[in-house]
């Protein structure tokens, strides 16, 4: 009895030690978004065959598919039961697509960093152009949800955050933020602990004229982009005042989010429309898009989001205007 008391503390300490190299293993290997990665994702949404992703349509169901199975190859959990975060916009059932990565740090891991992006288009247009009445919706928003897999790869692979990360593609964007209204109240009933939201919209082209990589919707209404920044060690994150003058805070999915919890939520953008001719237009193409920039700034925008992860107190505030 005495021997088999040794052998299952030495057979329970070595599993434990595999264990822990396993995890040293995670954290250490070097993780890298290619462009090829980030065009392959925009290349299914943003395909004819997917019709402009409109509420409601054969085209977000496949969208939707083809997200779950992503988050079922990263081994990225459900939040729910499902995937699914089912909800009515008229009398089409549509949802919300949502992964969750727990934080690693028993108390941290409390606190949940919502990392979104919408992957509804508008469908097609009554008004043909050059004989295409399809709005692939590549730049808005199949790139955007490029960049929150790419993401949910990363962190599901090193394994990094002690906070929990939540990985949300939002449905009916187009439609007046209806997903992002429905999830915003939902989590707000649950009580859930959340952190801080970082949205990403339309970042398929680079600006030629600015001193920063992509701005930050609400600049001014939380240090989040000063704090990046500094994650990172460079001027990563500006502030658009095109966007100031679109009031392009209140127009993506980081807006209920703030108006319901009353924290820092923002919107990561590279495009505040004076960089790019194509919005809501049937040439919103593949082949428009800059993969090796999408792939440089989430790659520079990662080290910012794993920092915000694990730092022992909150350091992303809400600023007094």
């Amino acid at each position: 009895m005495k021997k088999l008391i040794l052998l299952l503390v030495a057979i329970s300490i070595f599993s434990c030690k595999v264990k822990q190299e396993n995890q040293q293993v995670k954290s250490d290997v070097n993780i890298t978004i290619t462009a090829d990665e980030v065009k392959e994702t925009v290349s299914f949404l943003a395909s004819n065959d997917q019709m402009g992703r409109d509420t409601g349509s054969e085209g977000l169901e496949a969208s939707a598919s083809y997200i779950e199975n992503q988050f079922k190859q990263f081994d990225v959990k459900p939040y729910y039961d499902t995937y699914r975060d089912n909800f009515k916009v008229q009398d089409m059932d549509t949802y919300n697509v949502i992964g969750f990565l727990e934080g690693s740090d028993a108390k941290l891991k409390n606190e949940i960093i919502i990392i979104g992006a919408h992957y509804d288009h508008i469908g097609t247009k009554a008004k043909m152009v050059e004989l295409d009445s399809i709005a692939n919706g590549a730049n808005d928003n199949a790139a955007g949800t490029s960049s929150v897999l790419a993401m949910a790869r990363y962190f599901a692979a090193k394994k990094t955050n002690k906070r929990s990360l939540m990985f949300v593609l939002f449905s009916a964007e187009e439609m007046g933020l209806l997903g992002s209204k429905h999830l915003a109240n939902r989590l707000k009933t649950e009580n859930a602990n959340l952190y801080t939201v970082v949205n990403m919209e339309m970042i398929g082209v680079p600006f030629q004229d600015r001193d920063y990589v992509a701005f930050v919707t609400g600049y001014g209404k939380s240090n989040m982009a000063e704090a990046i920044n500094g994650y990172v060690g460079s001027k990563l994150l500006g502030e658009s005042e095109i966007a100031k003058q679109y009031n392009l805070f209140k127009a993506s999915d980081n807006y209920p989010f703030y108006e319901v919890f009353k924290m820092p939520s923002h919107t990561i953008s590279s495009c505040d429309l004076s960089n790019y001719d194509f919005y809501h237009h049937v040439h919103d193409e593949i082949d428009k898009l800059d993969y090796d920039h999408m792939a440089n700034l989430i790659n520079q925008l990662i080290p910012g989001i794993e920092k915000m992860s694990n730092t022992p107190t909150k350091e992303i505030q809400m600023n007094n205007e």
